[in-house]
Formats: C-alpha cells, sequence, structure tokens
C-alpha cells in the first residue's frame, strides 16, 4: 500500500532498470530492439503476411541460384532434414529494417565419408573483434558493417546430398520428390568451409591479405592507406583510413555476392555498439534482458556479486528435472561474457557440470543471472586515448577445484587502458605446488600476448617496447629469473624455458 499525502515519504523500495544516460537516438534503437518478436516455428511464422512474403522471396532466390533440382530418392540414399529459421535486421535507428527468413539444413544428420569430407573454416575470433573496435576508437576511424545476402549459398558442393523440401515448395502431385541439392545451404556441415574458401579467394584477388595470426582478418596496405576487414560467417566489418579504399572493396563484394550495406556498425554478432568523438561503448544489453526474462527474474531484486565467495560446487545433491534449462542458461551466459568479464569465472566454474546439473548449481546459476539484473546494460568502453602497450596480469588459484585438485588459470590483457582480452579456465594437470600453478598461468598469459603481436602487427600497430606480464608470486618470478633447476622445479622445466624464452 503506497503512503498518502498527509504520510511520510517512506516508499518501498522499486528494482527497475535505468535508461537515463542513454541519448535519445541510442534509446530509441534500443527500443525497437526490445519490442519485436521473432517468430520460432513455420506454423507461427505462416499466420504472418510479412513472413510469408520473406519465405517464398527465399524459395524463389534458392530456385534461381539453382540451389537444388527435384528428383526422387535413390534407394541406396537417406534424406536430410530443413527448418525455417527467421530473423529481424534493424537500421541503425533501431527500426525494422527487413523480415529475413533462412532455409537451415539438419545438418547432425549427415554422414561422415558420405555426405561431407572436411568440415573446418576460420570463424573470427572475438578478442579480434574487440580489437578491431579498440584500433577504430583509437584512430577515429569508422566502423561499417556489411550483411551478405544468402552466404553460403555461394559454395559448390562435390557430394551427393538429398534433402526433404521445405514447407510450402512443393505443388500438387510432387508429394513423392525431393530437393538434390546442388550448392550449399546453412546448416550443412560443410557449407561453412565452402563459403569462407570462395570469399576468401575473391577478397585476395584484389589485393587484401590474409592474416597468419586470425585467418578471417584481411588487411591492405598501399602507402599511407590502410584498410581492415574482419568476417565472422556472413556478417563484415570493414574500417580504416582511406574512405574511397572502404566504397570499392563493398563495390566489389556487393557485384560478387550481393551484399546489404548496413552502415555505421550498431548492432553485431549481438553487440549493440556506441560510437562517440570519446570512443566506442559495447554491452549485450538486450541479449541480457533476453536471459533475465527467460529465468524468469525481471522482477527479481538485483545482487551485487555474481558468485558466493568461497563457494565450492561439490558433486552432490539432487539432480534437476530439466537439465537443458540449466545448460541452455549457462550456454547463453557464456556468450555474454563477451562484453562482460566480471562474471567470467563465474560462468567459467558452472560450465563444468554441463553433464549431471543439480540443484546447487542451478541456484548459483540464477544468482548469476540476478546479479545481470543489477546493471544490464554493464559493458566495455574503448578510449580513444590509448598508447597500445601490452600489458597482462595473470594469477591462479592452487588446487581450487575441490573434486579434481586442479588449479585455475585466470589473466587479462590491456592495450594501453582498453581490456582486450580475459580467460578463466581450469588447468589440464594437477599442479604440485603454487610455483607451478603459477608458472602455468604465465605461460597462459604469455601465450595470448605472444599471439595478439601478431594480430596488432597485422593491424599496423608495431610494437618497439616488449609487452608488461604481472604475476604476484614471487617463487614463480624467482625461477624465472634464475637459470638453475632444482629438482622441486623439474617437473615444469617446459613452462620455464618458454617463459625464459620471451622474457
Amino acid at each position: 500500500m503506497l503512503p498518502g499525502p498527509n504520510r511520510g515519504t517512506h516508499y518501498p523500495l522499486v528494482n527497475y532498470i535505468s535508461y537515463h544516460r542513454y541519448t535519445p537516438a541510442h534509446l530509441s534503437f534500443v527500443a525497437q530492439l526490445s519490442k519485436v518478436l521473432e517468430p520460432t516455428s513455420y506454423s507461427e511464422a505462416s499466420a504472418h503476411p510479412q513472413w510469408q512474403d520473406v519465405m517464398r522471396s527465399e524459395l524463389k532466390a534458392l530456385h534461381h541460384n539453382g540451389t537444388w533440382s527435384l528428383t526422387t530418392l535413390p534407394s541406396a540414399k537417406t534424406l536430410i532434414g530443413c527448418r525455417w529459421v527467421y530473423k529481424l535486421k534493424h537500421h541503425s535507428d533501431g527500426s525494422i529494417d527487413r523480415y529475413k527468413a533462412r532455409l537451415v539444413t539438419k545438418g547432425f544428420t549427415q554422414l561422415e565419408g558420405v555426405d561431407y569430407q572436411e568440415t573446418f573454416s576460420p570463424t573470427a575470433k572475438i578478442v579480434s573483434v574487440r580489437c578491431l573496435f579498440a584500433l577504430a576508437a583509437a584512430w577515429g576511424w569508422s566502423l561499417h558493417q556489411l550483411d551478405v545476402n544468402n552466404a553460403f549459398l555461394h559454395g559448390d558442393l562435390s557430394e551427393e546430398i538429398y534433402m526433404s523440401p521445405p514447407p510450402g515448395l512443393l505443388r500438387q502431385g510432387e508429394e513423392n520428390l525431393v530437393c538434390r541439392l546442388h550448392k550449399s545451404l546453412y546448416g550443412l556441415k560443410q557449407a561453412s568451409r565452402q563459403w569462407f574458401a570462395k570469399f576468401s579467394e575473391a577478397i585476395r584477388s584484389i589485393g587484401y591479405e590474409q592474416s597468419q595470426a586470425d585467418h578471417s582478418l584481411f588487411t591492405k596496405q598501399q602507402g599511407k592507406s590502410f584498410t581492415a576487414l574482419l568476417i565472422y560467417v556472413d556478417d563484415i566489418l570493414i574500417t580504416g583510413n582511406d574512405p574511397i579504399s572502404i566504397t570499392a572493396t563493398k563495390t566489389f563484394l556487393h557485384n560478387l555476392f550481393h551484399l546489404k550495406d548496413l552502415g555505421i556498425v550498431k548492432y553485431f554478432l549481438g553487440i549493440e555498439v556506441s560510437a562517440s568523438t570519446n570512443g566506442i561503448f559495447i554491452s549485450q544489453r538486450k541479449y541480457a534482458l533476453d536471459i533475465i526474462e527467460d529465468a524468469g527474474l525481471l522482477s527479481a531484486a538485483p545482487i551485487d556479486t555474481p558468485m558466493e565467495q568461497g563457494l565450492k560446487l561439490l558433486d552432490k545433491g539432487d539432480l534437476i528435472k530439466e537439465p537443458s534449462r540449466f545448460r541452455r542458461l549457462v550456454g547463453r551466459l557464456i556468450y555474454l561474457t563477451v562484453s562482460r568479464p566480471d562474471i567470467t569465472y563465474a560462468v567459467h566454474v558452472l560450465s563444468r557440470f554441463m553433464h549431471q546439473p543439480r540443484k546447487l548449481y542451478m541456484e548459483a546459476a540464477l544468482r548469476v543471472v540476478r546479479y545481470l539484473k543489477g546493471a544490464p546494460g554493464k559493458g566495455l568502453f574503448f578510449s580513444s586515448n590509448t598508447d597500445f602497450r601490452l600489458r597482462a596480469y595473470c594469477d591462479s588459484d592452487w588446487a581450487g577445484c575441490p573434486l579434481t585438485r586442479r588449479s585455475t588459470t585466470g589473466y587479462c590483457v590491456f592495450l594501453g587502458p582498453l581490456l582486450i582480452s580475459w580467460k578463466s579456465k581450469r588447468q589440464k594437470t594437477v599442479s604440485l605446488s603454487s610455483a607451478e600453478a603459477e608458472y602455468r598461468a604465465m605461460t597462459g598469459a604469455c601465450c595470448e600476448l605472444t599471439w595478439l603481436q601478431y594480430l596488432l602487427k597485422d593491424l599496423g600497430i608495431l610494437h618497439h617496447k616488449p609487452a608488461l606480464l604481472y604475476c604476484d608470486n614471487k617463487a614463480t618470478l624467482h625461477i624465472a629469473a634464475n637459470p638453475v633447476f632444482h629438482e622441486r622445479t623439474r617437473h615444469i622445466e617446459m613452462d620455464c624455458h618458454y617463459i625464459r624464452d620471451k622474457i
């Protein structure tokens, strides 16, 4: 009951989400993202004219592309299934740009050696995405986003694959026909590989060089002109100091693959991007709110920490009745760590128990969600003021896992003041001393620093000064500085040699 006008001013506490710091344009953008819903099934989508139109358009495009031919199923062959996936594309102001329906095959039913051979395809590392944001913020470059229309349809298939017809394709009298695939489709195990091979060949033909640190990164240097392009499946980021080169690249790719130019990046891989003269801010606010809503905790009171201090999750307690709910929640939290390093350790611990989730683990996962409720819009800010000096901090807990007695490695890497990489991971072997656990943590951080130096070199950032690695264990620092191995350090000799070589 709310107090009357003549009563005190002791109003009840209300948990709410504040938007007061957003600009009007960005507030409109996030509001548009939050209000629209996407269908989850064909029956749901077929009830709306907009989705019916895009499904017909997609089938027409597949037909003109020669993606399949209708035929009868040979007796020795098996069918793979398919389904529709629906997605809304947005303008930079958050309004709906277009409705997108994509036909996806059920590739998990394919047989190796029969329906596919090689499947590996490079995917851009999220650290590379953050490095590109940091670079664009520091040098004031604009980040452009491109989307390839029907990207996987450009790949050619050499295998003989038959697919069940999608809903809405067959006419009367064609009920016994199936689709013999000639071009790749989304969902096929080899589709990503075929598409990336065709794209990388095309982009290299106009002077771009493929990075050896991240094969999804392509750069082009001509005199003072520099352009960088990063591809994540069919989503492309492009930036640089030469607008003419960027426009020429867009035109070339559009003529070859029919791109959709989405303009200045606002929403990339579920990451909301807000740029200003002071830098670039990224967050996953909508994604976090979706997690909170799905967990049924929108009205729950927020909590200050993602995990109870000193909590040890043991293999005890009752199993939960719906383990898929726990796995789905933890899987979504894992992707949320793209912009939320503050929940990385808690999510890492929870991810150890995916095979047999228990009630205690579910309670710990819901605590993380309640922590997100306190500030779902938290993220990372890449300032325009940086010195590009690499610094890393590493640590470990000795025998911290109560089930295996393995230690946990933790490190974070800064580019100037910008946090670009972090990790929390249980070590593969049991450490016999705290010094050994710290040494393994140093090795992990040292490997990350080495890889980042190669990546930043491809992005045009040369480091004339050595990267800095900080560790708070005196025994480890002493072993690293002195060439003498004694008995208690013999078992970590390889790690010692690696660290000393880098020093």
